[in-house]
């Protein structure tokens, strides 16, 4: 587990960060970016959370520890050393994606299909998801970049695809099950 017992070190005062292996990059590193931006979106997943209620609050306190395990699995260079490794590290499972995508699936079940492109906003609740799909969004383009130069545990970037596809779901569902969702009309403005 982690102890945290001084938030500050000065470890990082020119511009560096250890990641989980110990090593020492630049705080603008691509690896660094990607779990940075997994932070951002949970952050975003509090922010929905204020305003969500039942089984939504449990859904997306589970999604947020997801993305505390997807940055400890991202912060963690080097899969192919894992068994060499004193204490395993964490990587992301397809059984992570699995209960995501049932959860889609159920939601679905509930919305009428679409006939227009979806405006984020709606209630407070929808409005946060939306920005927390496309927050999950950028996560996952940089992770993307990240594994085109280096190694990335493929189950953290299906995590983050299907991630973005649920937060579409859960918002319509928070508009309402879609019927207050605020429609795209092409060129309306002209």
């Amino acid at each position: 587990m982690v102890v945290l017992n001084k938030i500050y070190t000065r470890t990082g005062d020119k511009g560096e960060t250890a990641l989980g292996n110990g090593t020492r990059v630049s705080k603008f590193d691509a690896r660094v970016t990607a779990y940075g931006t997994v932070d951002e979106a949970n952050s975003t997943f509090g922010l929905a959370r204020l305003h969500a209620e039942g089984e939504m609050v449990e859904q997306i306190s589970a999604i947020q520890n997801d993305l505390f395990d997807l940055g400890a699995d991202l912060c963690r260079p080097g899969m192919e050393k894992d068994a060499e490794a004193e204490y395993p590290p964490l990587r992301m499972s397809p059984g992570q994606t699995g209960r995501l995508e049932k959860e889609i699936d159920r939601m679905n079940e509930a919305l009428e299909p679409l006939r227009s492109f979806v405006l984020p906003g709606g209630t407070p609740l929808a409005a946060n998801l939306h920005l927390a799909r496309t927050i999950t969004r950028r996560a996952e383009r940089h992770t993307l970049a990240l594994a085109a130069s280096d190694e990335v545990n493929p189950a953290a970037i299906t995590y983050l695809n299907r991630l973005s596809d649920w937060c579409f779901c859960a918002a319509r569902l928070a508009n309402d099950e879609g019927r207050g969702d605020i429609l795209w009309t092409p060129g309306k403005n002209r």
